[in-house]
């Protein structure tokens, strides 16, 4: 299954399995872990299998998912965004120009690579000295591809009981992000018709 840096950084706020939200990057931990977790989508832009996480970036890395939220609940809309933050999400034009703000604090050259018995393929070389800067940067551009790209069209809050997740749909009639969110929607469906049928009223389609 594909994935996206954008979309990461949203997941890491996601249901508990409890009935309950977690955070992953609540603590400076759950960061570095989450940062070496993502060591293979941002390999080439910063050696974040070798980061380590302090307050600050935490921090940064926060704000900037505070960002890239807003800009995925405007992204599904009419449709609901995700429960998790819907009634204190940053306004827009905020989110718009946080993203834009931490991708250019550092400045990038685009060179191609084009080995002698191999292809042509495109890299960014960077002047920053600071990892941190790097790697935080590098979230925000990659942010901003998912936005422009054809995958945002397909993004999508996940609609079973208690998921608070983003994703990208696969197929026509996806409605949730995995089958277990499928099983309990199906699950919560069934109780409420049974309920329906029990207290006399009309089934619910």
């Amino acid at each position: 299954m594909e994935r996206w840096p954008a979309l990461e950084l949203a997941s890491t706020i996601r249901h508990d399995g409890d009935g309950g939200v977690t955070d992953d990057l609540a603590t400076t931990q759950g960061t570095a872990h989450w940062i070496q977790a993502q060591a293979d989508l941002l390999n080439g832009c910063v050696p974040a299998g070798e980061m380590t996480a302090d307050e600050d970036l935490r921090t940064e890395i926060v704000a900037l998912r505070r960002a890239v939220r807003a800009l995925f609940a405007r992204a599904v809309g009419p449709a609901p965004p995700s429960p998790a933050d819907a009634r204190r999400l940053m306004p827009a034009e905020q989110a718009l120009a946080h993203l834009n703000a931490v991708a250019a604090r550092e400045a990038v050259v685009p060179q191609l690579d084009w080995p002698p018995d191999g292809v042509p393929a495109p890299r960014l070389l960077s002047a920053e000295t600071d990892p941190k800067v790097r790697l935080v940067a590098a979230l925000a551009r990659a942010s901003i591809d998912f936005l422009s790209g054809p995958q945002c069209e397909r993004l999508r809050a996940c609609a079973a009981p208690r998921c608070v997740r983003y994703f990208v749909k696969n197929h026509g009639r996806q409605e949730w992000c995995k089958p277990s969110c499928g099983n309990r929607a199906r699950a919560a469906r069934h109780y409420r018709r049974r309920r329906m049928v029990v207290e006399g009223g009309p089934a619910p389609s």
